[in-house]
């Protein structure tokens, strides 16, 4: 598998110890061998909830910067849709699949650029499934 779209209740299990788990773990080594693809939205994701985990004592800020230094060193590709793009085709897979936008994007994501999604979240991997978007294998 060369390329694929990984979101951030994958990203964030690599994260905190007591969310990891076999899914995440296998994740990973995929990331480390090839590139990924994440919506505009995946950094944004990352900051907040490494700022919720430091406010929560869950991460020491060493923590955090060793983990920003970890994703730093690996091929992540921020995919930029436009503003026209995420009012239109993100919003409907949003509602059509009954997910959250941000899911929506990852979801869309993989759609247009035909790759397979790694996810953690269970209604994600059902809409991906309900629109044949493949997910990846544990």
């Amino acid at each position: 598998m060369n390329r694929f779209v990984v979101d951030c209740s994958v990203t964030m299990a690599w994260c905190f110890e007591d969310e990891v788990d076999a899914y995440a773990d296998s994740v990973l080594t995929r990331v480390v061998r090839s590139a990924v693809t994440v919506p505009s939205i995946w950094p944004l994701e990352v900051i907040n909830i490494l700022g919720i985990g430091e406010r929560r004592k869950r991460l020491s800020s060493a923590d955090v910067a060793d983990f920003l230094a970890m994703l730093n060193a690996l091929d992540i590709r921020i995919d930029q849709a436009p503003l026209e793009h995420i009012f239109g085709p993100i919003r409907l897979l949003a509602r059509q699949q009954n997910l959250s936008a941000y899911d929506a994007a990852y979801l869309e994501l993989a759609m247009r650029e035909g790759l397979p999604l790694a996810t953690r979240d269970a209604q994600l991997r059902k809409a991906a499934r309900a629109v044949g978007v493949p997910l990846v294998p544990a």
